[in-house]
Order: structure tokens, then sequence, then C-alpha cells
């Protein structure tokens, strides 16, 4: 290209660190995301169990996970803002897989030289920050685990290492757990499940680890006791879930959430009396109304247990708030997709 090597090199570090200042701007600073599909694959205060629940299919299997909402995100970094416009030409498409390639160039370039870096000079943190934000880019959260977990040994009172390092974790245990369960789905065969069902327990114990440590690092962090709390039902520690979540039935803002949990909970304790009293206190309640999605759920899990119960003026009643929640939620999508 007629340019000398140190002036590539240097062309190569300002480009790979604008590519990264772009990334860095998109992350919490030792906080926790204001909403999902940022550019990290799963945060702990959006945790939740959609890959094996019935949420995802209130949309009509349109909706999307937190994971998927964030892997999608992934794919966009990197790139130039004009991506995101219509290709109108054959020279606009041809322009774009140019700047994508060279896009790719970069982060590769700037990845190298990392790797590089903290090799002969492991006394930088920033440097393992970015490169972990590099190989997390690169969908690799098993070598970004591997380099913050480095990190997080040589800084110890580094908050955004330790932070970024716990991300990575939950990153990689998600990754494994999706490459299970699709080839679970192939195979079906009994060997499969059991696997699946080791990713889906380590899944949520890893969950568990992290909500606990960032608690015990700054208890304030109270909305991340709904995210402990379904971990620890997908882990089958219901009684623990229970009292975890017993506080937040005081906090409007979370208490939806937290009754319906628990009575996730009593379902699977086979408490089905105890778990209808939580559940109504989720769907009816007209002090706290709940989100329209929680009060859907909630209104289908009593229906379930009253019509296994037998109760059927009870049920006739859930039914009809039922249907009503989901009349509206229907109106809601359909507004939604007009506007």
């Amino acid at each position: 290209m007629g340019v000398s090597s140190s002036s590539n090199v240097e062309t190569s570090q300002k480009s790979g660190q604008h590519i990264m200042t772009s990334i860095q701007s998109q992350m919490p600073q030792e906080k926790l995301p204001s909403k999902p599909g940022q550019w990290r694959i799963v945060h702990a205060c959006d945790l939740t169990r959609k890959y094996f629940e019935p949420e995802t299919k209130l949309t009509g299997g349109t909706e999307q996970t937190a994971g998927d909402a964030a892997l999608s995100k992934l794919h966009s970094l990197g790139t130039d803002s004009s991506q995101t416009q219509p290709i109108q030409t054959e020279i606009d498409q041809a322009r774009l897989l140019d700047q994508t390639a060279e896009n790719e160039k970069v982060v590769l370039q700037r990845r190298q030289h990392l790797e590089q870096h903290i090799r002969s000079n492991p006394t930088d943190p920033n440097s393992f920050l970015e490169l972990g934000q590099i190989y997390r880019l690169e969908q690799k959260p098993i070598e970004a685990k591997r380099v913050l977990e480095q990190a997080t040994e040589l800084f110890p009172d580094n908050h955004e290492l330790r932070w970024e390092f716990e991300e990575a974790t939950l990153a990689r245990s998600l990754q494994q757990l999706r490459e299970v369960a699709e080839l679970a789905n192939r195979l079906e065969t009994a060997e499969a499940d059991r696997e699946l069902h080791r990713c889906q327990h380590d899944w949520a114990c890893r969950r568990i680890e992290i909500c606990q440590a960032r608690l015990e690092r700054d208890p304030s962090k109270i909305h991340l006791r709904v995210a402990l709390g379904e971990a620890m039902l997908d882990a089958g520690m219901y009684e623990g879930a229970i009292e975890e979540l017993e506080p937040l039935l005081e906090i409007d803002a979370f208490s939806p959430s937290a009754y319906l949990l628990r009575g996730k909970c009593l379902l699977a304790m086979n408490k089905d009396l105890d778990a209808m009293v939580e559940l109504r206190a989720c769907a009816m309640r007209r002090s706290v109304p709940a989100p329209l999605r929680l009060r859907i759920l909630s209104l289908r899990l009593l229906c379930e247990t009253a019509e296994r119960l037998g109760i059927q003026l009870t049920l006739n009643r859930y039914r009809e708030l039922l249907r009503q929640a989901e009349t509206e939620f229907a109106k809601q999508s359909a507004s939604a997709n007009v506007s």
C-alpha cells in the first residue's frame, strides 16, 4: 500500500483504539446496565429462564431473549454506523463489505498487538480490559475469561476487571448451554440430555455465585435479588429462593417478580394452595399492578393449578382474567408493530 511498517502499526493502533472506545462507551463501570442488549452477551440483572420457559411465546415466537438481543448487537459492533442504513445499490453493498473486512482486520491487528503487549508487560489493567472486550466482540468468551482471570489475580482490587471477569464467566456458561441445547435437540439421546441438564445446572450455579458476590460487594443492588432468586429456582434451591425474595415483597418495583418466582418455587415443592396465594398477589393486586407479561404468566399458572385441583368456579374467574390480559397484550403488540 506504499506505507511504512511503523506507520501501519500506528494506524492500526489508532483505529483499534477508536473501535474499542466505541465499544467501551456502551459498557457500565461497576454498575448494572439500564437495559439488556448492549455489547456483552448477558448481564446478571437480565438473566432469565427464557431459554426453557414460555415467556418467549407471548409474542408468537417473535420476542428476543436478552442473550439473543445482545448477540445481534455483537454482530453489529466494530462496523461503521452506515451499515444500519438500507443498502440502496450494489456499489453501497460493495462498500459495506469493504468496510466490514477492513474493520475486522483492524480488530485482529489490535488483538495481536495486545496479546504480545501483556505477555511482555503484564502491568497495564487497561490492556487486559481491552483484550477481553475484543475476545467478547469475536464471540470467544472462554478466551476472555482466561485473560480476565489472569488480570484479576494481578489486580485483585480492580473492580472493573472483576466485573468483566464475571461477565465473561456468565457468557461462557451461557455459550455452553446453548451449544449443548442445540446438540440435544438434534441427537435426542439420554447422554445428550444428561449433558444438557449439567449445563443448565452450571448456568444456574454461575448466576448464583456472581449475584451473591455482587450483593456482598454492594448490598444496595437489591434488584440482583430477583436474578438470584430465579437462579436458585433453576438450581432447585426453592426454600432459599423464597427466603431471598422475601425482602422484595415490600418494594413495589420488584414485588410482582418476587411473588411470581415464589409461586413457582411453591409449585415445585407441591404446595399448590400456598403457591396460588403468591400468584394471585402477582396477577390481581390493584394497589401494585404487575407488568402485563408477568400478569399473563401468573394467570396461566393459576389456571393450570386450579384445573389440577378441580376448583371450577375459581378456574373460570382466572380464565376470564387471562383472556382479558392476552387481548390487551395482543392490542399492545399490534399497536407497537404499526408504529
